[in-house]
């Protein structure tokens, strides 16, 4: 089918900015984003873009945006991604990241095939990667396990692969939510329970372990219910965020009896670990 690829200046340019702008336009039908230095690309159907929503969404008090469309053809995406953005990713030398077009690619003890398509989500970006090591350090046998925003499912089903019970993924946007449920049939993780929402599902269930790789404003938003909804001794683990801005998650995590425990910086972005100790539940 045919897109319609917007290439969008946001001013002024922030990585809080541009979260908003994304989860704004995953809302409106908008399929995949590329983040490059001074723009973003955004893809949507071709058949589905409105300039005039477009224009309005940039009505703002927050920032302001200016944006180029380009209408482009139907091809063959699998080979745009193979050439252009997908390359079999190694992690930790345990687990590979591939789709299933390639053929030359590193052996892991875990593999995850990600089926692209005008997708973000293939382990690639820093957040993913680090939250990967993290399920590749710790014992996930057995483990109740939930993964909030959880684009392709990636985390989730190496979770899965880990051992893990049962894993419930939850994104707000329908394309996640879509592929999710798509790779892990791929995959044959079975115990993978997709939803598309967001922290407003949780629940009464109890978690072991908790993933969260959103933006900094939505996990301080949220991280007093990932607590309500996490096992005593379990371990939140959060991503999508800067190194400048670890203080402002440590001091609300601190404030609901998370106990730190490290994190990991790639590219000035961080992903961290909290043990949720002492909680008066």
């Amino acid at each position: 089918m045919d897109y319609q690829k917007i290439t969008i200046t946001l001013s002024p340019d922030s990585q809080d900015f541009r979260d908003i702008l994304m989860t704004t336009l995953s809302e409106i039908d908008y399929e995949s984003f590329v983040e490059n230095d001074d723009n973003i690309e955004a893809y949507i159907q071709a058949r589905l873009f409105d300039q005039a929503l477009l224009e309005s969404v940039s009505e703002v008090p927050l920032y302001s945006f200016s944006f180029i469309n380009e209408l482009i053809p139907d091809q063959n995406w699998n080979e745009v991604w193979e050439k252009n953005y997908f390359k079999p990713l190694i992690v930790a030398d345990k687990c590979v990241v591939r789709a299933p077009f390639h053929t030359d690619y590193p052996k892991a003890k875990h593999e995850i095939v990600i089926e692209p398509q005008m997708a973000f989500g293939t382990g690639n970006h820093e957040t993913t990667s680090l939250m990967m090591e993290y399920i590749l350090e710790h014992d996930m046998k057995g483990k109740t396990v939930l993964d909030m925003g959880c684009g392709t499912g990636i985390l989730s089903m190496l979770a899965s692969m880990r051992g893990a019970k049962r894993v419930v993924a939850i994104d707000i946007d329908k394309w996640s939510y879509d592929s999710t449920v798509e790779n892990c049939i791929l995959n044959n993780c079975a115990n993978v329970e997709a939803h598309k929402g967001d922290a407003s599902l949780l629940g009464n269930e109890q978690f072991d372990v908790i993933f969260a790789n959103i933006h900094k404003n939505v996990l301080i938003e949220d991280m007093e219910k990932y607590s309500s909804v996490l096992h005593n001794n379990g371990f939140l683990f959060m991503s999508g965020f800067y190194e400048n801005d670890y203080n402002d998650i440590a001091q609300k995590a601190d404030k609901l009896h998370f106990t730190p425990k490290g994190y990991k910086t790639k590219n000035n972005w961080v992903a961290a670990a909290f043990l949720l100790q002492n909680s008066k539940k």
